[in-house]
């Protein structure tokens, strides 16, 4: 991950407000999206921040709806712009006909999920449960996100920058995957150094036919299935070649016995499982993924090879647990602990389960 210009004393912010901050020093051209509550200051903080930076030129518009929203930005980064939206996950769920559409289109741009507790209107509470929906596509067809998960409200702000850079390089939608404690929580950030991403018009911009040149065209659309299928091959070597983006965080792992995963907010109440464990005599260790797509399997495989078992702990019924069974291909076993519904798993009861099946395997 690419080191981040830093020349300012922290500030104290809160998640959501970080990432806004984040968006304009890295120059967006425009922000389209609607409010919902946990990720409502975004939009807040845009629309009061950017009309006093006199040296920016940014549309922040509210849309009628977040149907309107995604497709203003599949306009707008059609056009070569740097554009971003957010939302909480009924907001989110509202825009994957637009993403797919941005996908197959293979425009650049960030969106980002500040989730809550689900399924339908669920609770404003924290929730992790958008995990399928942001890293297996979430609307239809063969596609994916590059998909970025901070735990912290630095790295709130951090990924907008490393989002853009990695949707610009891959010419695809890149997603921040957060949660509504990680959204409101205050912190001490170092803001990124305004104007430190550079930014240009590519050459295929629809920004009018070149003099002399091809007409530029940007669709979804190819009613033959012989192209169709071309577009779907083209996108597969695209996301072959993302598995080298793959980021993950390791925490005490080169003695443990066992290894939790997990991202975002359970990462971090993880740290402190694994301090209370090895207090116990039980080696911990934890494996945190930081692009949930592409996942780190390649490790995960590597880890299952000297380790006795692994849990994946989620604030959810259980997602990303699939990841991690399918990385250790059967070679030892891997158990699940999630809290739902907007519920926060609390280090004493994930260790309390981590010695459940730590004793079982030693009886055994």
């Amino acid at each position: 991950m690419e080191k981040q210009v830093r020349t300012e004393e922290p500030r104290l912010m809160k998640g959501n407000e970080a990432l806004a901050e984040a968006a304009i020093r890295a120059n967006i051209d425009a922000y389209f999206g609607y409010p919902i509550t946990p990720q409502s200051e975004i939009i807040e903080y845009l629309s009061k921040e950017v009309p006093t930076r006199k040296d920016k030129n940014i549309v922040v518009l509210q849309a009628e709806s977040e149907v309107a929203s995604i497709n203003m930005m599949y306009g707008a980064a059609g056009a070569g712009a740097r554009v971003m939206t957010s939302s909480s996950s009924p907001g989110i769920s509202l825009m994957q006909e637009g993403l797919s559409y941005i996908a197959a289109a293979q425009l650049p741009c960030l969106v980002v999920n500040v989730v809550r507790g689900g399924p339908g209107l669920g609770t404003i509470q924290p929730s992790q449960g958008d995990y399928f929906q942001a890293t297996k596509g979430g609307g239809h067809g063969d596609y994916h996100l590059i998909v970025l998960a901070p735990n912290s409200v630095q790295e709130m702000a951090d990924f907008v920058f490393e989002g853009f850079r990695l949707a610009e390089k891959y010419r695809n939608p890149a997603m921040i995957l957060t949660d509504g404690a990680l959204g409101q929580m205050m912190e001490k950030v170092y803001l990124p150094e305004d104007n430190s991403l550079p930014k240009s018009i590519p050459d295929w911009a629809t920004r009018g036919k070149p003099k002399n040149g091809k007409q530029r065209v940007i669709t979804s659309l190819h009613i033959q299935p012989e192209q169709m299928e071309k577009i779907n091959q083209e996108l597969l070597e695209k996301y072959e070649q993302m598995q080298c983006e793959v980021r993950y965080e390791e925490i005490s792992v080169d003695d443990a016995e066992i290894i939790l995963v997990a991202f975002g907010l359970t990462s971090r109440i993880c740290q402190k499982v694994v301090d209370l464990g090895r207090e116990k005599g039980i080696k911990i260790g934890l494996l945190r993924p930081i692009t949930l797509y592409p996942f780190p399997s390649e490790r995960l495989n590597q880890l299952a090879d000297r380790v006795r078992f692994m849990m994946s702990v989620e604030m959810n019924a259980g997602q990303m647990v699939e990841d991690v069974r399918l990385a250790v291909n059967g070679k030892i076993p891997v158990y699940f602990k999630g809290r739902m519904g907007g519920m926060i798993p609390t280090p004493e009861e994930i260790l309390q389960e981590v010695e459940k099946y730590y004793y079982q395997l030693n009886v055994a």
